[in-house]
């Protein structure tokens, strides 16, 4: 059987009477977001969990029925996994600046071909899930908040602002300030975007993207999410032939299997992703320092907080988490950080299936993990 998805539901939120008023100071209205719901309804919001996505995600987190195409966090939200959707009313919503079905960047008849898209922060993001919640009928007296890497900035800046909204916050492989380095890794991939000729000031044809640039910057990303050990492991130095027929524009003229699978993975990125929506994103990213703002209300809120890291993760590793986890505890919150040291995966074991991890999530939800659940690919 072929398998297919539940239509994504939509909402229109700030109408012109009501507008978005954006952190830079601009606005927006009749903001599109896509979403999709999962697991019971929820009247009383006490058994709703919010997942915040990461960089490249959707609100297709998981199945809604054994014949749906899987979701890009399989491991994590379903029957019998942590976020276990027989107990749970779970909502995902595309972001802000996304390109799954809400307002953002990409060309869109909808709006003036030379205006350009507003700046956008992680808080606008959580104001627009917020909102999503209110339209929804769903009170924000949340059972948790969680999300990865993006997500997980998005969770921070959602338990820093309005600490109330949910009983539990999970922070999972992410950051509150980005290093040096990220910034340096996120500088290269902008790069390749801005020097492809199609990219046109940002200015593209929805039929004619700039996939040379977006591709490379996907590249080059993608090696932050695996750690050392685990391409290696997977691929030392494999030979693999090359692509048949005509090669992509960003194909790599070497003999191994290494880079043929950086080019695939440009390749799914490329034919479901934008590249204004990627620098939208990657751009608020590097401007998150939500510490440097005001936080007085969390103790008193006392918000249930569960930080995690991984060992092998090169992108927000250790030292990420335990800034977070530092700063929470100093403001009087209950904090617990899981730091998992069994994974090689890299940034990437928040989708996959990691044991010592995914029963730390359970044991935080009040939920049982499955044994052996599929693992995700990074979104």
């Amino acid at each position: 059987m072929t398998a297919v998805s539940r239509p994504v539901e939509r909402a229109v939120l700030f109408g012109a009477g009501r507008p978005l008023r954006l952190r830079s100071g601009q606005t927006l209205t009749d903001v599109h977001v896509a979403y999709e719901r999962f697991g019971p309804p929820d009247p009383s919001g006490e058994r709703t969990v919010f997942v915040c996505h990461a960089l490249t995600g959707d609100s297709h987190v998981t199945r809604h029925h054994p014949d749906d195409r899987p979701g890009w966090w399989e491991s994590m939200v379903g029957p019998h996994r942590p976020i276990d959707t027989r107990r749970f009313h779970v909502v995902c919503a595309n972001v802000l600046g996304g390109c799954a079905g809400t307002t953002g960047p990409a060309p869109d008849p909808r709006r003036p071909a030379r205006a350009p898209f507003p700046q956008i922060e992680v808080a606008d993001m959580v104001t627009v899930h917020r909102e999503l919640l209110r339209s929804l009928g769903v009170p924000l007296r949340l059972y948790a908040v969680v999300g990865g890497s993006l997500g997980g900035m998005q969770a921070l800046e959602w338990l820093l602002r309005h600490p109330r909204d949910a009983g539990r916050f999970g922070l999972i492989a992410t950051s509150a300030r980005l290093s040096a380095d990220n910034l340096a890794q996120n500088a290269v991939a902008r790069a390749a975007v801005l020097a492809d000729p199609r990219f046109r000031g940002g200015r593209y044809p929805a039929d004619d993207p700039p996939v040379t640039g977006l591709g490379i910057a996907r590249m080059a990303g993608h090696l932050t999410y695996m750690s050392q050990e685990s391409l290696e492991a997977k691929f030392g130095r494999a030979l693999s032939p090359g692509r048949e027929g005509r090669a992509a524009p960003y194909a790599v003229p070497g003999p191994y299997a290494v880079e043929r699978y950086l080019e695939h993975q440009a390749d799914k990125l490329t034919k479901r992703f934008d590249a204004n929506s990627y620098l939208c994103l990657t751009a608020a990213m590097e401007r998150f320092d939500p510490f440097a703002e005001p936080h007085d209300d969390l103790a008193a809120a006392d918000p249930d907080v569960c930080v995690l890291s991984f060992r092998s993760d090169r992108l927000f590793g250790l030292d990420h988490s335990r800034f977070i986890a530092e700063r929470l505890l100093k403001a009087g919150v209950r904090c617990a950080h899981v730091h998992e040291e069994s994974s090689r995966h890299g940034h990437d074991a928040f989708l996959k299936d990691v044991p010592a991890y995914l029963d730390a999530m359970a044991q935080w939800l009040g939920t049982r993990a499955r044994p052996e659940v599929p693992s995700s690919p990074h979104p």
